[in-house]
């Protein structure tokens, strides 16, 4: 098949299809053909087609399942403006919820709560499963056997991504006045801003001088209370050495009465034999 007859013919089933075609599918459109292109000439169509748009309004963009026709991101705000319904907006939460699943799948309720620090809506998980985004993909094996949640292709369709490895890592930061340049402050904001910060600084080094003296004061206590200790420790010593010296001299006085009752003793038994012998 003459490969610009072929671009015309994908456009146009691109363009008529309300979702994402893969290779697979835009082949089988051939099948009642006698003249079928094959995939590697479909997808060289494709690569073509690609190129051809880059001067256009719209892209052909290649998701996870598959190829489609949509609007470039530049041209979105007037593209919005046919339509009077206001634009989805997704709360906090739920894209807290979804980002935990992206980057942590598989992962429970639990653990998503444990890491949010509060508990998760079951409307959250409902519009998340309702809007194919997630799903279950198996139970955990802990007791109550809880839901393993992870991301689907209509996730990554939805988001312009191929796979899971397109999502930004956890690791780059960004600028913030280059993400929202109209947040940045002018000239007297920032001023008033210093101005706040110096008193915060003033009442900061106040409250740090106040905590030098409350140290200070504990500091005195505390030697206060050691040199207590070590008089006590002194007093305890003298006391003991009191009763030591009690000790020996209640000793030494014993020994004398026991010396003296021997030298009595001794007189005694002499006088006994010298009256012995005169008799």
């Amino acid at each position: 098949m003459d490969i610009k007859k072929l671009k015309n013919i994908l456009e146009a089933v691109l363009l008529a299809s309300d979702k994402t075609l893969s290779v697979i599918q835009l082949e089988g459109l051939f099948e009642l053909d006698e003249e079928r292109p094959t995939r590697d000439e479909i997808r060289k169509a494709l690569h073509e087609m690609a190129g051809d748009y880059e001067t256009r309004g719209y892209e052909l963009k290649q998701v996870a399942s598959g190829f489609r026709l949509q609007v470039r991101q530049e041209f979105s705000t007037w593209v919005g403006r046919l339509w009077e319904e206001r634009p989805a907006r997704y709360t906090r939460a739920l894209l807290e919820t979804i980002s935990l699943i992206a980057y942590r799948q598989p992962i429970t309720r639990g653990e998503i709560e444990e890491v949010r620090g509060v508990s998760v809506s079951s409307n959250i998980i409902k519009t998340l499963l309702e809007r194919d985004w997630v799903k279950v993909l198996g139970h955990k094996d802990v007791p109550g056997k809880p839901s393993l949640y992870g991301t689907t292709r209509e996730f990554l369709d939805y988001f312009n991504l191929k796979s899971l490895d397109q999502l930004p890592t956890l690791a780059e930061i960004k600028d913030l006045d280059n993400i929202h340049p109209e947040l940045a402050l002018d000239a007297d904001v920032a001023e008033h801003l210093m101005i706040g910060d110096d008193v915060d600084n003033a009442d900061k080094n106040t409250e740090e001088g106040d905590d030098n003296a409350d140290s200070g004061d504990v500091a005195a206590e505390t030697e206060a209370e050691v040199t207590g200790h070590a008089s006590a420790s002194a007093d305890d010593d003298s006391t003991v050495s009191d009763e030591t010296t009690v000790a020996e001299s209640v000793s030494e006085s014993v020994e004398e009465v026991r010396s003296e009752d021997i030298t009595s003793e001794e007189n005694v038994d002499e006088e006994a034999k010298r009256a012995a012998t005169s008799a």
